[in-house]
């Protein structure tokens, strides 16, 4: 059976942050739901700045590129084994 791998929106993440940051703010959550809120911020977080860096650097490759508007994928050190 094929694993399904859901594919990272920026946008959404992003979304899901801003709601995140709201429902903290509110004060109704117990200290442990803020705990785990919390959690699934960072991860987020560490997520759409991976996407960042990520948009960055092929961006960069295309500016080194600008005449041939060549792209290419950018492959971090984890994807690289």
């Amino acid at each position: 059976m094929k694993e399904v791998k859901a594919e990272f929106e920026f946008e959404s993440a992003l979304t899901e942050l801003e709601q995140l940051v709201n429902h903290m703010e509110s004060g109704e959550l117990s200290l442990e739901d803020s705990l785990k809120a919390f959690e699934q911020g960072v991860n987020l977080t560490r997520q759409c700045q991976q996407s960042l860096a990520a948009a960055e650097q092929r961006v960069q490759v295309l500016i080194e590129h600008s005449g041939q508007s060549v792209s290419q994928p950018f492959v971090t050190g984890d994807e690289r084994g």
